[in-house]
């Protein structure tokens, strides 16, 4: 059975567990997001609406985070059968790169949108997608897709051959 229940519970807690955080960190996304920005900290909003932009996060966090997981879980399933134990943390890192890749198509769309509202505040969530996607289409959603992926997957590369081991040893 490909989805099996424990992924769909994997899916349900990785997609609460990316919300949660999202939306309990995102003041201080917006505030490092106008720090970047090139029209100066307060022309982009300043400390002014701090929450400009938290639909989009809202919208595709928990999509994110189920994406990362069931492809994680499902990958590290399909892979288990076939490789001896000391490959494990070889299977691990193959499955979260490949969760990463995944997940960021869900990502890169949100994390467009949503830094853009932020350095934008004026604008809502619903007209910084239309503007996108009308001044540059359906790619625009995706600008920065490649160096997204590039950053996500060294940090999973440690982070989840080390979360499996660290299960294995509080067993």
């Amino acid at each position: 059975m490909f989805f099996s229940s424990h992924i769909k519970q994997d899916r349900k807690a990785g997609g609460c567990a990316g919300m949660c955080v999202d939306l309990t960190l995102f003041p201080l996304d917006t505030i490092k997001t106008r720090l970047q920005s090139q029209q100066g900290f307060y022309k982009a909003g300043g400390f002014r609406g701090v929450y400009a932009g938290v639909p989009s996060a809202a919208i595709g966090s928990f999509p994110n985070a189920a994406a990362f997981f069931v492809t994680y879980e499902s990958t590290k399933s399909l892979f288990t059968g076939y490789s001896a134990t000391n490959l494990a943390p070889i299977t691990h890192m193959l499955a979260a790169s490949l969760g990463e890749i995944v997940a960021c198509l869900i990502r890169v769309p949100t994390e467009v949108v949503k830094q853009r509202t932020q350095a934008n505040p004026s604008l809502n969530t619903y007209r910084v997608l239309l503007n996108t996607l009308q001044e540059e289409g359906f790619r625009g959603l995706y600008r920065g897709y490649g160096s997204t992926v590039l950053r996500e997957i060294p940090f999973s590369l440690v982070q989840f051959p080390l979360w499996e081991y660290l299960k294995v040893l509080s067993k």
